[in-house]
């Protein structure tokens, strides 16, 4: 009996914890752009219409930052794998620092997104939400912010940064 008793309390004990993550109170920033397939010419729709909502929230000393993008594309890129579209999609996420010349980055972590672009709807529309990020900064103030980083294919350039707007400073 005292062993059920001690399983049950460790059991419920267990139950009341809350991981920081879900308790965190989060500001978050949305901004809009609309990018051109640049390596596409032809007579078919090819802009882009992307959202980026960049959120930042912060737990004693630490700073965490998560964000989410939706799309919408013009529908016939639904159905592909998108490698005749992109050579690469990735989102850079980062933990800045204002600063008074150049704001300094605390931490950034890049996310392969091609396939979450693939997963779109009929319609073109698709949504991703990276995981979180964590950096220790103790008393210093910090904010969320991000970049779509997209190798277009046959546009004969490299990758290309398309920033969107920061969070404001927690």
């Amino acid at each position: 009996m005292s062993v059920a008793l001690v399983g049950a309390t460790v059991v419920g004990a267990s139950l009341l914890t809350v991981s920081p993550a879900s308790a965190l109170s989060w500001k978050c920033k949305d901004s809009s752009r609309t990018i051109d397939d640049a390596g596409y010419s032809g007579p078919w729709a090819d802009n882009w219409d992307f959202t980026v909502k960049n959120c930042v929230a912060r737990s004693g000393d630490y700073v965490y930052a998560k964000a989410t993008v939706s799309w919408d594309a013009p529908p016939w890129y639904s159905g592909s794998d998108l490698s005749e579209t992109f050579d690469s999609a990735h989102f850079r996420l980062y933990l800045k620092r204002a600063d008074a010349n150049a704001d300094t980055v605390l931490k950034k972590k890049d996310f392969d997104i091609k396939s979450k672009l693939a997963a779109m709807d009929g319609n073109g529309n698709g949504s991703w939400t990276s995981s979180t990020i964590k950096k220790k900064v103790g008393s210093k103030s910090a904010y969320a912010d991000g970049a779509l980083r997209l190798n277009w294919d046959e546009d004969g350039r490299d990758v290309r940064h398309y920033g969107f707007k920061g969070t404001r400073s927690v």
